[in-house]
């Protein structure tokens, strides 16, 4: 598997995280990483690497009824989910949401970050994003 863009998240043992930014200024987070701290109260724009968002909670909600144009490849396209999920570092990110048909999401669910195959490249690898699916159930 590779990652559909570098440094928006990484994949281990432990899982599937974003890689995010905290500003050691203020503490602020950031998704995905800023070129300093847009906080405009902060006198420190230093940011640090973090990752963040391994769980979540489903904020809002909409399908994608449309095909992105070509330069988001999508192999095998139909509608999907799209959620925006609220982290526990107090942001929220627009994500792909997998695991339950487009639809049958509520409001509220707690989710766990994935990732999901989009295309496969010429030389026949996955190219994935990050995803979030229902943590231990339907959504």
């Amino acid at each position: 598997m590779i990652a559909v863009a570098d440094d928006l998240f990484t994949v281990d043992e432990t899982g599937t995280a974003l890689l995010g930014a905290r500003c050691t200024g203020c503490g602020t987070h950031y998704f995905p990483e800023p070129v300093s701290c847009r906080n405009p109260e902060c006198d420190r724009k230093d940011l640090e690497i973090v990752t963040l968002g391994r769980t979540g909670v489903l904020f809002s909600w909409t399908v994608q009824h449309y095909q992105p144009p070509a330069l988001f490849r999508v192999d095998d396209w139909q509608p999907y989910a799209i959620g925006l999920v609220e982290l526990p570092e107090g942001l929220r990110v627009l994500a792909m949401l997998t695991g339950a048909p487009p639809g049958e999401v509520a409001i509220g669910s707690p989710l766990t970050l994935t990732t999901v195959a989009l295309y496969r490249d010429d030389e026949g690898r996955d190219v994935s994003t990050y995803a979030y699916a229902p943590s231990g159930g339907a959504l």
